[in-house]
């Protein structure tokens, strides 16, 4: 009978007298096998992840396994309960943090844990995030496991640069996996935004499962998609003006073409355009929008758009 536990390491204590501790389940399986570790809501405001995590689990509890299933469905708890991306305590990044620290700020001590509790005994990291509580999103990461990432079965993939001090990915989960341990770890981007979830949520476990076969913890054979795009370069495009953003832009998973609309910010007071965004490539693929009439703030995140010009040739 495999064995299944949970654990609650403490590792401070709050002002108001309450221990901060982490949750992590633990599925021990019959045989031997890797250990993966599957986390969500390290941004408080993509939870997502933690609902594919929620939905996970009573299809692994009694399926045959092979090796260990760590699940970390909300890594960042303070920034959960409040929504909000970053931990409420000290309003700093938790995905900036890692590997943290025992002697800094309180999210430097949630990332410590993290990386002592969870990333530290694991052999495969899955990191699940989303589009927040407001933009939607749908691509993954290309790390160090392509198969791995394939695996997920996400239309759009990104290979970043990698091994460049000084990028957006410095104090990330990926300088503890990648950089320092050198294990597998695929960072998903699925979900979020101002519509039903439930069909990401349900893609979202299926991938998972999928990545699980592909990994040799579940028994079955991984399917691998035979059409996916793989991007080396995604323009990040933020408004210049804050309002309504009223998304023209195609699909998310869909191409969009130099000369044509994003979408366009307008007064919620007045009703005039006050910016219209264009494309920022000639040839691009959506994989962050806006899928409803949402408020933004200059600056925020309004739209990501894969470079088809980057695109690595299908074999």
């Amino acid at each position: 009978m495999r064995r299944h536990r949970i654990h609650r390491p403490k590792f401070t204590t709050m002002a108001d007298g309450t221990d901060a501790a982490l949750t992590i389940h633990e599925l021990v399986g019959e045989v031997d096998g890797p250990t993966i570790g599957v986390s969500g809501s390290i941004h408080g405001n993509e939870n997502a992840g933690s609902q594919i995590i929620r939905e996970l689990w009573p299809r692994l509890r009694n399926r045959r396994l092979a090796g260990r299933i760590l699940l970390l469905p909300v890594a960042n708890p303070r920034a959960f309960a409040v929504n909000k991306r970053y931990t409420p305590v000290d309003e700093l990044n938790l995905n900036r943090q890692f590997p943290g620290s025992d002697s800094g700020w309180y999210s430097d001590h949630l990332a410590a844990a993290i990386t002592r509790e969870f990333l530290n005994k694991i052999d495969v990291h899955v990191d699940l995030h989303a589009g927040t509580d407001r933009p939607t999103v749908d691509y993954v990461y290309i790390l160090n496991d392509e198969r791995l990432s394939r695996a997920f079965g996400s239309l759009v993939l990104y290979r970043p640069k990698t091994g460049v001090a000084g990028t957006t990915y410095d104090g990330t989960t990926k300088s503890v996996t990648v950089d320092r341990r050198g294990i597998s770890s695929v960072v998903v981007e699925l979900g979020g935004g101002i519509v039903a979830q439930q069909s990401y949520v349900d893609r979202g476990v299926a991938g998972v499962m999928n990545m699980l076969r592909a990994a040799g913890v579940v028994e079955g054979e991984a399917l691998i998609p035979t059409r996916q795009v793989v991007v080396r370069g995604i323009e990040i495009v933020r408004p210049k003006h804050g309002g309504w953003l009223e998304t023209s832009a195609p699909p998310l998973g869909e191409l969009i073409f130099e000369g044509e609309e994003l979408g366009r910010v307008v007064s919620p007071y007045t009703f005039e355009t006050l910016e219209v965004i264009p494309t920022p490539v000639p040839r691009g693929i959506m994989i962050l929008s806006h899928l409803n009439r949402n408020v933004v703030e200059p600056g925020d995140y309004a739209y990501m758009v894969g470079d088809m010009d980057t695109a690595e040739a299908q074999e």
